[in-house]
């Protein structure tokens, strides 16, 4: 017998999580990818790509439907600009802070 999937707020974390893993497998084929020639370098990311919108209209149909998530969880490619922002100002600075000194 073939089980069913829940389509609750779990289903949809793991749809976002693939989604991301989509979009970074993505952005390496087409930075780092060993192709002859653009057109199969093409071919191969429309592949990927088909996937990926796959995922994406079915997170979308469940958030239509009201199934919750956290907005910290979407991926890059599914925020707003205005999240990306706020994200941006969030994060920590770059430089280490030290615990403390031992003399």
């Amino acid at each position: 017998m073939a089980s069913i999937q829940a389509k609750d707020k779990y289903y949809l974390r793991s749809l976002h999580q693939e989604i991301g893993l989509y979009d970074r497998k993505l952005a390496h084929l087409l930075k780092y990818g060993p192709f002859a020639s653009n057109k199969e370098r093409d071919a191969a990311a429309g592949k990927l790509n088909s996937k990926r919108e796959l995922l994406v209209r079915n997170a979308r149909q469940l958030a239509s439907e009201g199934v919750e998530y956290k907005a910290c969880e979407l991926p890059r490619s599914l925020r707003s600009p205005e999240q990306l922002a706020n994200e941006e100002l969030i994060q920590p600075s770059e430089e280490p802070s030290p615990l403390h000194t031992v003399n």
